[in-house]
Protein backbone atom coordinates (compact mmCIF):
# COMPACT_ATOMS: atom_id res chain seq x y z
CA UNK A 1 0.00 0.00 0.00
CA UNK A 2 2.87 2.71 0.68
CA UNK A 3 4.38 1.72 -2.42
CA UNK A 4 1.12 3.04 -4.18
CA UNK A 5 1.20 6.08 -2.48
CA UNK A 6 5.23 6.99 -2.80
CA UNK A 7 3.95 6.58 -6.47
CA UNK A 8 0.62 8.52 -6.26
CA UNK A 9 2.94 11.47 -5.18
CA UNK A 10 5.26 11.92 -8.00
CA UNK A 11 1.84 11.71 -10.23
CA UNK A 12 0.59 14.51 -8.33
CA UNK A 13 3.43 16.93 -7.72
CA UNK A 14 1.75 19.95 -9.54
CA UNK A 15 -1.50 19.25 -7.84
CA UNK A 16 -0.13 19.19 -4.35
CA UNK A 17 -2.33 21.15 -0.94
CA UNK A 18 -1.72 22.10 1.86
CA UNK A 19 -3.92 21.06 4.40
CA UNK A 20 -4.78 22.26 8.12
CA UNK A 21 -5.77 20.39 11.15
CA UNK A 22 -6.19 20.47 14.64
CA UNK A 23 -7.06 18.47 18.20
CA UNK A 24 -10.49 19.37 19.31
CA UNK A 25 -8.96 22.11 21.75
CA UNK A 26 -6.84 23.59 19.29
CA UNK A 27 -3.81 22.66 21.77
CA UNK A 28 -2.28 20.70 18.42
CA UNK A 29 -2.03 21.92 15.09
CA UNK A 30 -0.58 20.86 11.97
CA UNK A 31 0.13 21.16 8.25
CA UNK A 32 0.52 18.42 5.42
CA UNK A 33 1.18 19.00 2.23
CA UNK A 34 -0.78 16.15 0.09
CA UNK A 35 -2.12 15.20 -3.63
CA UNK A 36 -5.62 15.49 -3.26
CA UNK A 37 -7.67 13.64 -0.65
CA UNK A 38 -9.48 11.53 -2.19
CA UNK A 39 -9.38 8.66 -0.22
CA UNK A 40 -9.17 7.18 3.29
CA UNK A 41 -8.75 3.79 5.31
CA UNK A 42 -10.82 2.51 7.59
CA UNK A 43 -9.10 0.10 9.64
CA UNK A 44 -10.49 -2.60 11.83
CA UNK A 45 -8.01 -3.08 14.94
CA UNK A 46 -8.95 -2.77 17.58
CA UNK A 47 -7.04 0.73 18.43
CA UNK A 48 -8.74 2.64 15.05
CA UNK A 49 -11.92 0.91 14.83
CA UNK A 50 -12.80 2.16 18.70
CA UNK A 51 -11.93 5.39 18.02
CA UNK A 52 -13.55 5.78 13.77
CA UNK A 53 -10.52 7.08 12.54
CA UNK A 54 -10.34 7.45 8.73
CA UNK A 55 -6.45 7.77 7.70
CA UNK A 56 -4.58 9.56 4.79
CA UNK A 57 -1.05 8.44 4.59
CA UNK A 58 1.67 10.82 3.47
CA UNK A 59 5.11 10.76 3.59
CA UNK A 60 6.55 12.08 7.02
CA UNK A 61 8.64 15.14 5.64
CA UNK A 62 5.28 16.51 4.24
CA UNK A 63 3.93 16.60 7.35
CA UNK A 64 4.65 19.45 10.02
CA UNK A 65 3.48 20.14 13.69
CA UNK A 66 2.66 23.94 13.78
CA UNK A 67 1.67 23.89 17.40
CA UNK A 68 1.58 22.04 20.71
CA UNK A 69 4.61 19.42 20.42
CA UNK A 70 4.69 19.73 23.80
CA UNK A 71 1.10 18.30 24.49
CA UNK A 72 1.39 15.14 22.86
CA UNK A 73 1.17 11.88 24.15
CA UNK A 74 2.47 8.96 22.56
CA UNK A 75 0.96 5.59 22.76
CA UNK A 76 2.15 2.48 21.43
CA UNK A 77 0.62 -1.30 20.90
CA UNK A 78 0.71 -4.54 19.58
CA UNK A 79 3.94 -4.69 17.39
CA UNK A 80 4.87 -1.21 19.09
CA UNK A 81 5.93 0.59 15.57
CA UNK A 82 3.19 2.89 15.05
CA UNK A 83 3.57 6.23 17.58
CA UNK A 84 0.25 7.24 17.99
CA UNK A 85 -0.37 10.47 18.90
CA UNK A 86 -2.91 12.24 20.81
CA UNK A 87 -3.43 16.04 22.80
CA UNK A 88 -3.43 15.93 26.49
CA UNK A 89 -5.58 17.87 26.73
CA UNK A 90 -8.84 16.82 24.85
CA UNK A 91 -7.33 13.30 24.03
CA UNK A 92 -8.22 13.81 19.73
CA UNK A 93 -5.83 11.85 18.34
CA UNK A 94 -5.22 13.74 14.97
CA UNK A 95 -1.87 12.15 13.35
CA UNK A 96 0.19 8.90 13.65
CA UNK A 97 3.76 8.23 12.78
CA UNK A 98 5.47 4.72 11.08
CA UNK A 99 7.52 3.39 8.60
CA UNK A 100 6.26 2.48 5.41
CA UNK A 101 7.09 -1.52 4.09
CA UNK A 102 9.89 -0.25 2.55
CA UNK A 103 11.61 1.97 5.37
CA UNK A 104 10.14 5.04 4.13
CA UNK A 105 9.38 7.26 7.47
CA UNK A 106 5.34 7.73 7.20
CA UNK A 107 2.71 10.10 8.82
CA UNK A 108 -0.86 9.02 9.47
CA UNK A 109 -3.31 11.62 9.09
CA UNK A 110 -6.82 11.34 11.21
CA UNK A 111 -8.60 13.35 8.11
CA UNK A 112 -11.36 13.97 10.66
CA UNK A 113 -9.25 16.38 12.10
CA UNK A 114 -8.50 18.52 8.81
CA UNK A 115 -9.84 22.09 9.18
CA UNK A 116 -13.39 22.29 6.83
CA UNK A 117 -12.38 19.06 5.00
CA UNK A 118 -15.62 17.52 3.32
CA UNK A 119 -15.95 13.64 4.53
CA UNK A 120 -18.89 13.02 2.40
CA UNK A 121 -16.51 13.34 -0.75
CA UNK A 122 -14.14 10.51 0.35
CA UNK A 123 -13.87 6.96 -0.87
CA UNK A 124 -12.95 4.85 2.15
CA UNK A 125 -10.88 1.84 1.37
CA UNK A 126 -11.25 -1.06 4.72
CA UNK A 127 -7.79 -2.26 5.94
CA UNK A 128 -7.68 -5.78 8.01
CA UNK A 129 -5.67 -4.10 10.58
CA UNK A 130 -6.91 -7.07 13.10
CA UNK A 131 -4.61 -9.78 11.24
CA UNK A 132 -1.58 -7.79 11.37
Amino acid sequence: MYKSIIRLYAFYMDTMNTYTGSCHCGAVTFEAVSAPIISAVSCNCSHCSKKGFLLHFIPRKMFTVTNGTENLIEYRFNTQKIAHLFCATCGVQTFGFGEGEDGVKMAALNVRTIDNFNLSTLEIQALNGKDF
